[in-house]
């Protein structure tokens, strides 16, 4: 009997796979990371969850790259000019493109449900028809305003 990992292993193979690319331990590595993720990770905190000593910080940044670059991975930054990233998946109770809530103290990040942008009057300005919407909230989180 397959395990969860290995059950997700073969999925994540067979994803590198649809996209043109080699499934290589470090690609599975940093996928696993992202699958487990429940929020967009840095550069930094990718590498920190990763065995120690086994990945070095040059081949995790070129791994993020190169899964950008085939849109298994969505790249964002939220304003900090800090690069995020996460998993493009389907199996996300939210939507791509989703809106994300960015704590202003600690940093933390908080994906959101989809959020529907009209204005008062229910027109879109012309200048906005076709236009992509990236949407970041920020301010406070819970436990920052209580501490």
């Amino acid at each position: 009997m397959a395990t969860k990992t290995n059950m997700d292993q073969t999925k994540l193979r067979t994803l590198l796979k649809s996209r043109g690319m080699r499934s290589t331990a470090q690609r599975i590595a940093v996928l696993t990371v992202l699958v487990e993720a429940q929020t967009p990770m840095t550069h930094e905190e990718v590498v920190g969850v990763l065995p120690s000593g086994m990945y070095d910080k040059a081949a995790v940044w070129r791994v993020l790259s190169d899964l950008t670059n085939v849109e298994i991975v969505r790249r964002m930054d939220l304003g900090d000019r800090v690069w995020r990233y996460e998993l493009q998946d389907d199996r996300k109770a939210v939507s791509s493109g989703h809106p994300h809530f960015l704590c202003e103290s600690c940093g933390e990040v908080t994906c959101l449900p989809p959020l529907q942008v009209q204005t008062l009057d229910g027109q879109l300005p012309r200048a906005l028809a076709g236009a992509e919407f990236h949407i970041r909230v920020s301010g406070n989180c819970r436990e920052c305003i209580e501490a």
